[in-house]
Order: C-alpha cells, then sequence, then structure tokens
C-alpha cells in the first residue's frame, strides 16, 4: 500500500469539496472493496476521503409509504431493524446475506450502491424495489442509476446520502453464493406492487438488470409456476471460473422461483 492523504470530514460539503479539489482522490464507507483494492496495490489514489464520521448518513426513517436508510448505515443495522423486517423483509432478508458478519458490521448500503459491484446484493434490492438514491446533488430513479460494470450515473463528487424504498406489497430475496466470498453467482429480487412487479438480477452479469418477461408473467399470477418455463437468453452473461453463461442463465429462472416463494412466505 503505497502512502495517502487522509481526510475525515464532518460535513457533507466539506467531503465534497475535498472529492473535486483533489485529483483522483476516493471516498472511504465501509472500506469493503477499497481496503483490499490499496492493499494489492490496484488502486493508489493520492488521498482518502472518509464518511464516518457524518452522522447524519447513519439510521432508517419511517416514512409511511416508504422507508429511508442513510447511506452509511452498515448492513447489519439494516438486517437487525425492526421497521426493515416488518415494512420491506425482503431487503432485510437480503442485507443479512451479505457477506460475513465482519462485512456486515462495517460495510454499508451507500458504499456497496455506488461501488456497483456486478456481484453485489443491494443493487438487486435498490432496482427490484425502484428505489430513489438521494445525493448530495440531486434525486435519482434505480433505473437510471446503474450503467454498468462498477459504473453510475454520480458525477465528481457527488456522493450518496440516503436511499428511498417504497414498500412493496410483497417482496423477497434468495440467492446462489460463491463459497468463499458470498458474493452472488446470481441473486433474484422480486416485489409486487400495485402497479406491478419488478423482477432484478444480480450476478449473473456485467451489471444488475431487470426481466420484463417474468415481471410480466407475475404481474399476471404471482406464483412461482408463472415463471418456472420462461428462459434467460445467455447473450451478455458472464462467463468465468465459477460459473459459464448458461448454468447462470438457469440459475436466474431457479433464483426468480424462490424469490417469489419467499416474497410469498
Amino acid at each position: 500500500m503505497k502512502p495517502f492523504a487522509y481526510h475525515q470530514p464532518d460535513q457533507i460539503p466539506d467531503a465534497a469539496k475535498l472529492l473535486t479539489s483533489i485529483e483522483d482522490s476516493k471516498l472511504v464507507a465501509g472500506g469493503m472493496t477499497l481496503i483490499p483494492t490499496l492493499k494489492q496495490r490496484l488502486a493508489n489514489p493520492p488521498a482518502l476521503v472518509d464518511l464516518s464520521k457524518l452522522g447524519s448518513l447513519k439510521g432508517i426513517t419511517d416514512g409511511g409509504a416508504t422507508i429511508t436508510i442513510g447511506a452509511m448505515t452498515p448492513h447489519a443495522v439494516v438486517a437487525a431493524s425492526k421497521l426493515v423486517q416488518t415494512k420491506i423483509p425482503g431487503l432485510a432478508a437480503l442485507a443479512s446475506m451479505i457477506g460475513d458478519p465482519a462485512v456486515r458490521s462495517r460495510g454499508t448500503i451507500g458504499g456497496s450502491v455506488a461501488n456497483n459491484d456486478p456481484a453485489a446484493d443491494y443493487p438487486a434490492g435498490v432496482l427490484g424495489l425502484g428505489a430513489t438514491i438521494i445525493t448530495s446533488a440531486r434525486e435519482i430513479a434505480a433505473d437510471k442509476f446503474f450503467l454498468g460494470l462498477f459504473e453510475t450515473a454520480l458525477g465528481p463528487g457527488e456522493i450518496i446520502t440516503a436511499i428511498r424504498f417504497p414498500v412493496p406489497l410483497k417482496a423477497g430475496y434468495t440467492k446462489f453464493k460463491a463459497p468463499a466470498s458470498r458474493y452472488a453467482l446470481v441473486g433474484v429480487f422480486v416485489a409486487k406492487f400495485a402497479e406491478g412487479v419488478r423482477v432484478a438480477v444480480t450476478g449473473a452479469g456485467p451489471g444488475v438488470f431487470r426481466v420484463p418477461p417474468m415481471e410480466a408473467a407475475l404481474s399476471s399470477n404471482f406464483d412461482p409456476s408463472a415463471i418456472a418455463a420462461i428462459k434467460i437468453d445467455t447473450d451478455g452473461l458472464t462467463s468465468d471460473i465459477h460459473a459459464e453463461a448458461d448454468y447462470r442463465a438457469h440459475l436466474v429462472t431457479v433464483m426468480a422461483k424462490r424469490a417469489v416463494d419467499a416474497a410469498l412466505s
């Protein structure tokens, strides 16, 4: 690891200013991805801007038809929240499946969403629930936020401050995880709303994506049998040492059926 400057601002505008004024500087939320990257010298930023003193970015608030989670809220807090367990149990279940206890204690929802790892769990929940990403500058709909492999709509100096989730009628998440990392080889989040169903997939491709044929089928009949015969095209799916594209395509349907079962339970 090479030397770097370390900043720990206590105001969001100060953090944003540091981020834009120091070229190639990086934000630190939980550091679950950044610190290993620094150790392997895959990144050598001149400065780190630590968000841990921004207490306003932590916590979960009830908005009635929505739940808002501060960007610096750890996964373990989301998983244990009685509010989340009651209103969006599928989201609490998702948070409980992330990594191991150490990762869940340090990792944050904002850091995970901003990083947009193609096998991370939270992007599926954010996209599947049609959440709104609140930043230091604006609000961004989930459908417009995730742009591709580790790429998001965040601009220079823009910091996620919170994520607002609409409360669905039902929601569920399941994943087939890699044994060592516990990242999703394939994870599927299903959410049912009065206006229809959303299905979001993580781990299968270079970024999280929705499955319109499954959404249409489940909007007509919210039951695992409605999507049992739907086949996922392997074009654009990931093939690596963990799984080939055709296996991941098969897993999307299997995990989607299990996610519906979880939502109905």
